[in-house]
C-alpha cells in the first residue's frame, strides 16, 4: 500500500489502485463512509441509458450471504443509515456508521423485474414533476446527441430493455479498483481503516479509471413543449458554463451568486420581490469535468413567461456591462462563504468532498485555502466571466406548460 499524509488528511492507494480517503474528526462518535465509483449516466451507450441508476438500485437486493432484508436489519440494528445516488458522473454508496453489497451481488432475475417496475415509477414522479421535466427537457437539448445529456433514471424504453447480462457486465466493467475511491470521515484511525478496507477490497481487480466520452458542444436551441394540464409556464434559460477544475471557477460562483444564487440575489429581488412574477426563481451552475452549465429557472404565468425571459437577459446585460459595486461583492462572497462553511459540518459532507476532490482535483483544499481563493477575487474578473458566459449566440431556452401561443424567436435573445 502507498500512504501519502496532507495535513489532517490521509490517502492510501491499495496495490488494486483503489484510493482510500479519511478525515479524522476527533469530536465526532461516527463515521461517514461512501464507496464512489467513477462512471455514472455519461458514460453508458443509449441502449443502455439508466443501467448505472438500475445497478445502483440493485446492490441494495441482495447479496451472495445477504438478503435484502438481512442488510436493513443490520443497518437499522446500529441506528446506521444506507444510501446511493447516481449522478452524471458517478456512483455513491454512504454508509453512516459495506463492502459485501458493492463486491457480491446477485441481480437475480425476480428482484430485477420488481426494481424495473419501482425506476419505471420513478420515471413517471419526474415526468409529472413540472420543474423536474423542464430542467431535463432542457438538458437533452443542451447536450443533444451526447450522454450528458441523457437522463439518469434512463428511459422507459431502455429500462425496458435492461437485463440480468447486461447489469453483470456492467458491473464487471466499471466496479474494480483502479476506478473506486472510499472516503470516510469521523472519529477512525486511517491506518486501522485502511487495513480493514485492503482486506475486503484486495481480491477486487485492478485497472484503470475508465473515461467517458469527450466533452460535447452545446446546443443552443429554443425549445417550446406544450403541456395543457400545467397552470405555470416553466422556465429554463442556460449558457456553457466552465468545467469544475476551471482556474477561474471562484468568479463563476461569485457570478452565480449574485445573478440568482439567493434571497438576496438580483433575479430574485428583481421578479420575485418587486414585480412579484414568480414564486421560484434562481440560477444554478452545473460543472462536470470539461464542461458546464449555467441555468436560470423560472415558474410563472403565461402572460408574464416572456417578460421574464427579458428580465433575465437584462440582468445578464448589466453583469457584463457594469462592474459589480464593492457593497454587492462582498455580500456574495459572505453567503459563499458561509454556504461552504455549513455545508462541511457533517462527516457525510467531508466524506463527499474528500472523494469529489481526489477525482476532480487529484488534491486537497482546505476550507481557509477556498476561502482565501474566494476573498481574492475582484470586480473586473466577475465581470471578466459574465462577458465570456452571456452570448447571445449561445443562450438555450426551454419553455414547459400552457404556452397559448407563446412564441420565442432567436431575435429576442440579446445580451
Amino acid at each position: 500500500m502507498m500512504t501519502t499524509t496532507e495535513r489532517n488528511l490521509r490517502r492510501t492507494v491499495l496495490p488494486n489502485g483503489l484510493i482510500v480517503l479519511t478525515e479524522r474528526m476527533d469530536h465526532l462518535r461516527s463515521v461517514a463512509m461512501g464507496v464512489w465509483i467513477k462512471s455514472g449516466s455519461r458514460c453508458e451507450p443509449a441502449e443502455t441509458n439508466g443501467i448505472s441508476h438500475f445497478v445502483e438500485h440493485m446492490l441494495f437486493k441482495g447479496t451472495r450471504s445477504r438478503s435484502a432484508q438481512h442488510i436493513a436489519r443490520e443497518m437499522d440494528s446500529i441506528g446506521g443509515n444506507l444510501d446511493a445516488f447516481t449522478g452524471k458522473e458517478t456512483i455513491c454508496f454512504n454508509v453512516k456508521s459495506l463492502t459485501d453489497l458493492v463486491l457480491n451481488p446477485v441481480f437475480a432475475a425476480a428482484d430485477i423485474e420488481r426494481e424495473r417496475g419501482v425506476i419505471l415509477e420513478e420515471i413517471k414522479i419526474d415526468e409529472d414533476n413540472p420543474d423536474v421535466l423542464v430542467h431535463e427537457l432542457f438538458t437533452q437539448s443542451f447536450w443533444k446527441d451526447h450522454p450528458l445529456g441523457w437522463p439518469i433514471l434512463g428511459t422507459t424504453a431502455s429500462v425496458t430493455r435492461l437485463d440480468q447480462e447486461k447489469l453483470f457486465a456492467y458491473h464487471g466493467d466499471r466496479f474494480h479498483g483502479g476506478n473506486i475511491v472510499f472516503s470516510a470521515a469521523g472519529n477512525l484511525d486511517h491506518d486501522h481503516f485502511a487495513e480493514a478496507v485492503a482486506a475486503k477490497f484486495s481480491p477486487l481487480a485492478g485497472g484503470e479509471t475508465l473515461h467517458e466520452l469527450s466533452a460535447p458542444e452545446a446546443s443552443a436551441r429554443i425549445v417550446l413543449r406544450n403541456k395543457r394540464s400545467l397552470e405555470q409556464v416553466q422556465i429554463c434559460l442556460g449558457v456553457p458554463a466552465p468545467p469544475i477544475t476551471d482556474d477561474n471557477r471562484y468568479a463563476t460562483l461569485i457570478l452565480n451568486t449574485v445573478l440568482g444564487g439567493g434571497m438576496s440575489s438580483r433575479l430574485f429581488q428583481t421578479i420575485r420581490e418587486e414585480r412579484g412574477m414568480a414564486y421560484s426563481i434562481y440560477s444554478d451552475l452545473s460543472p462536470y469535468r470539461d464542461t458546464g452549465t449555467l441555468c436560470v429557472y423560472a415558474g410563472t404565468s403565461a402572460g408574464k413567461a416572456l417578460e421574464v425571459v427579458d428580465l433575465i437577459l437584462a440582468e445578464f446585460r448589466k453583469l457584463k456591462n457594469e462592474t459589480l459595486h464593492h457593497e454587492e461583492l462582498k455580500r456574495a462572497k459572505d453567503q459563499l462563504k458561509g454556504n461552504i462553511l455549513l455545508g462541511l459540518e457533517s462527516s457525510s459532507s467531508r466524506m463527499a468532498n474528500l472523494a469529489r476532490q481526489e477525482m476532480y482535483f487529484h488534491n486537497f483544499f482546505t476550507v481557509d485555502e477556498v476561502i482565501a481563493r474566494i476573498e481574492q477575487v475582484q470586480a473586473g474578473e466577475v465581470q471578466a466571466m459574465a462577458q465570456r458566459l452571456f452570448d447571445s449566440d449561445r443562450i438555450a431556452v426551454t419553455l414547459l406548460g400552457r404556452l397559448d401561443g407563446i412564441k420565442l424567436k432567436r431575435e429576442r435573445l440579446v445580451c
